[in-house]
């Protein structure tokens, strides 16, 4: 796990669970307040960014600021990385390190959070040697939480229900992944910022992608997967909890942060869940199927899956990512200055 003791990590856990609980609450407050508001009355003023299709909000800046301070009050030794925290085009490095270190997203989700639409979340995780041990999503709107606990499981609870639900929700015991997957999957993906149309973007590579996916069986050159649906929720971190949760089968996404990713993925191995890079390999029939780099802001993640009569869990899981491979575009996102 790490070199800390399981008392230092159940400690840790217990806080960040307070913490995701207090920012949700200052996330529905303000949604309350706008729902409430009359004219301008009482409402945040919305702060563009780079550009239309990336707006933070003060509501943003004032939950990082309270999840901030309340870490560093409590465990001043921690680095701290938030999405305020990264100035644009200042390095080319990971911000993960062997550090522990707290990798916030205090709204995930924040076009839809503009429009009231309820994907959305805060997003907390902590992580040691560069691996995440503790995963927190809260969306309030939903009344859903995630959490996790390396070592203690993935679960999810609710206001209207009083005991906790262990990731993944689907049947006991949990399937493999179908026989010929992506066939009979539920497949996500996200639009993302990068909206060049320009005809080899990566908005190009990805509309090509998600077609392959979604084309029967045999078209587009052999590379019709045919999948049950196709989802978009706007909320990369939300992507990563339905998948751990069972109801996603795959997620596939280029030009995540950490941030976008790190609570996500602690919650989805957790509960059982794979995690690799989106870009397929030269070889991908062939070539080793890795747990991805935190920061490499390409990830393809499969939910977790059982054995079947013929391969074990992993070996379906496996046999997905070639399969997704064979019908994806590489992306581009290298980090600025990179």
């Amino acid at each position: 796990m790490s070199d800390l003791s399981r008392e230092e990590l159940d400690e840790i856990y217990d806080f960040a669970i307070q913490l995701g609980k207090d920012a949700g609450r200052m996330l529905m407050d303000a949604a309350r307040l706008r729902m409430g508001a009359t004219g301008t009355q009482g409402q945040k003023e919305h702060v563009e960014k780079e550009n239309a299709v990336d707006l933070v909000t003060e509501t943003d800046e004032d939950v990082e600021a309270f999840i901030k301070n309340a870490i560093a009050k409590r465990y001043p030794s921690h680095k701290f990385v938030g999405e305020e925290s990264y100035s644009k085009g200042a390095s080319r490095d990971y911000l993960i390190d062997d550090s522990q270190t707290w990798c916030v997203d205090p709204l995930d989700g924040t076009v839809n959070y503009i429009h009231l639409f309820p994907m959305f979340c805060v997003s907390i995780a902590f992580i040691h040697n560069n691996k995440p041990l503790i995963g927190i999503i809260n969306a309030p709107f939903l009344h859903q939480f995630f959490s996790s606990c390396h070592g203690r499981g993935a679960f999810l609870t609710s206001p209207n229900e009083p005991n906790s639900q262990p990731l993944p929700l689907v049947r006991n015991p949990i399937p493999p992944m179908p026989a010929n997957a992506p066939s009979k999957c539920v497949f996500s993906c996200e639009w993302g910022k990068d909206r060049r149309d320009s005809p080899d973007s990566n908005l190009h590579r990805k509309v090509e992608s998600f077609v392959n996916m979604a084309a029967e069986i045999g078209s587009r050159s052999g590379r019709g997967g045919m999948v049950h649906g196709v989802r978009s929720l706007g909320s990369a971190t939300l992507d990563l909890a339905y998948v751990a949760m069972g109801a996603f089968d795959i997620w596939w996404e280029g030009g995540c942060w950490e941030w976008d990713v790190a609570a996500g993925i602690a919650i989805l191995q957790e509960a059982g869940g794979l995690i690799t890079t989106a870009d397929p390999p030269e070889d991908e029939a062939n070539a080793p199927i890795e747990e991805v780099r935190l920061g490499s802001r390409l990830y393809l993640a499969i939910r977790p899956a059982g054995p079947s009569a013929t391969e074990t869990g992993r070996q379906s899981q496996e046999r997905t990512v070639r399969e997704v491979w064979r019908r994806v575009r590489n992306l581009d996102y290298s980090r600025p200055g990179a």
